[in-house]
């Protein structure tokens, strides 16, 4: 329902996706070329956005992992239309929509103690790690055997990974790592998974996301073979702080932090397996 003012909050269409999209890279988060369809597919219904006489000028992503999880993103308002408190109605809207979940979302810090007013708890700080270069040297020996994600079991990949991340996230997951360009590994020992990692093309460079797996190791033998890709091109990671040994690989590898953000829930950590995320999936969906 439109208010007096021409404020409008809707649930956005797939194609209305690409503007939330564009103001995220405007932002600097530098957004993958191909993530709208797995974001969408995550959560058709997960995606709001507030227009003003019918244009757009804020969105924040609400989606649902399971019966009660949640994840809050995307929150932007357009710099032309700030300070009219378009983005505290959206976030209300939000809010609303995810109203009896546990909510998690990844923030700026300066921004903690606003999220504070709203229900949200600190959790732990991430850090993303960039730098240029990889992926010129042949990896060296893998610590297990690296296999593409297209010969992995589906359905074993999506048990590991709702193991780590505490929710299951099957719709995401099938268009995720079908994304052009990009390449996923998975390691095995044996035959069990041992972790998996994903790496895809963004508006600059390449970002490894996720890469979980079971020890160090197996994370180097993945993020190695991984950035292959890259062939050189900027490459970025986004660490849990408190996974000491993901900070130590990051560093290894000559990336250097650019920018920490803030892990707030509003009813704590639902079980994330942290010691196993070397690499954060997204700071918008989790």
């Amino acid at each position: 329902m439109t208010g007096d003012d021409g404020f409008d909050i809707h649930t956005m269409a797939r194609a209305e996706l690409g503007v939330a999209l564009d103001w995220a890279a405007a932002e600097g988060w530098n957004p993958g070329l191909a993530d709208g369809d797995a974001f969408h597919a995550a959560d058709p219904e997960g995606f709001l956005v507030g227009t003003l006489n019918a244009q757009p000028v804020s969105c924040i992503s609400v989606v649902r992992y399971g019966a009660a999880f949640g994840f809050l993103g995307f929150y932007i308002v357009h710099p032309d239309h700030r300070g009219r408190g378009f983005g505290w109605r959206t976030w209300q809207a939000g809010m609303k929509r995810l109203a009896g979940r546990n909510v998690g979302l990844d923030g700026v810090k300066a921004q903690q103690d606003n999220y504070r007013k709203s229900g949200f708890r600190y959790g732990h700080g991430n850090v993303r790690y960039g730098g240029a270069g990889l992926g010129r040297a042949r990896p060296a020996g893998a610590a297990c055997d690296l296999i593409d994600l297209a010969h992995c079991p589906f359905k074993d990949l999506a048990l590991y990974d709702a193991r780590i991340f505490a929710a299951d996230r099957v719709a995401f997951l099938t268009r995720w790592i079908a994304q052009p360009g990009a390449r996923g590994l998975a390691a095995t020992d044996q035959g069990a998974l041992r972790g998996y990692g994903f790496i895809r093309p963004c508006r600059r460079g390449f970002k490894v996301a996720p890469l979980f797996a079971d020890d160090a190791g197996t994370a180097a033998s993945l993020f190695d073979a991984l950035v292959a890709v890259a062939d050189g091109a900027p490459v970025s990671i986004d660490v849990p702080l408190p996974n000491a040994a993901a900070r130590l690989l990051a560093e290894a590898r000559g990336l250097a932090p650019a920018f920490e953000t803030a892990r707030m829930y509003t009813e704590g950590d639902p079980g994330v397996a942290l010691d196993k995320v070397f690499g954060i999936t997204s700071f918008e969906l989790g």
